[in-house]
């Protein structure tokens, strides 16, 4: 049965993440987290920093990750196979009628549309992230004394650095990780 669960559950964020890994976390997140409990926010938000880390599209890697952790190496082979079917046949039908009807003022219609939702999908799950690294909840709590200042300062110096000096994004990582390494060591 959590086979099937798992293969309906990714099925599904696979068929609506329109806009790629990014759009789709907050779709993995109310599935795995919400629908079915099969995840805590902390372990969700683990695996979702290890699925950034690692080569490959975040949504498929977390597909993978989340089923090895619910059911195994089974588990890991249905979700990734349920989150990737959807898109292959969507790929294949758009492909077919976008090289028929690509002319059309319809199409290019659509696919302006769909930019501000994919945008909004992502800003959702940034803002997720962020405030369960700031307040150690997905949502932003009523009280805010209880903010972690060493996540906002590592944060503002990463934000900064990226924005200024333009560094490569793994080297942020990395110094991010250093300072999280020492600060929480030894706070």
């Amino acid at each position: 049965m959590i086979y099937l669960e798992l293969l309906w559950s990714f099925f599904q964020i696979g068929l609506f993440s329109i806009g790629g890994g990014y759009a789709a976390m907050p779709l993995i997140q109310h599935q795995v987290v919400d629908v079915h409990p099969w995840l805590t926010m902390t372990q969700f938000t683990d695996i979702m920093t290890i699925a950034e880390m690692t080569p490959g599209p975040i949504a498929i890697n977390s597909a993978t990750f989340v089923g090895i952790q619910v059911a195994g190496l089974p588990g890991a082979v249905i979700a990734t196979v349920g989150c990737v079917l959807p898109s292959c046949v969507i790929v294949l039908t758009l492909a077919y009628v976008y090289y028929h009807f690509r002319g059309l003022t319809l199409v290019q219609g659509v696919l302006a549309g769909l930019r501000p939702a994919v945008v909004a999908m992502i800003a959702s799950a940034g803002l997720s992230i962020i405030c369960m690294a700031f307040f150690g909840e997905r949502n932003l709590p009523a009280n805010l004394e209880t903010v972690d200042l060493a996540a906002v300062g590592i944060f503002a110096v990463c934000l900064f650095c990226l924005r200024k000096w333009k560094l490569h994004p793994i080297a942020v990582m990395a110094g991010a990780g250093a300072a999280g390494l020492l600060l929480y060591s030894i706070f």
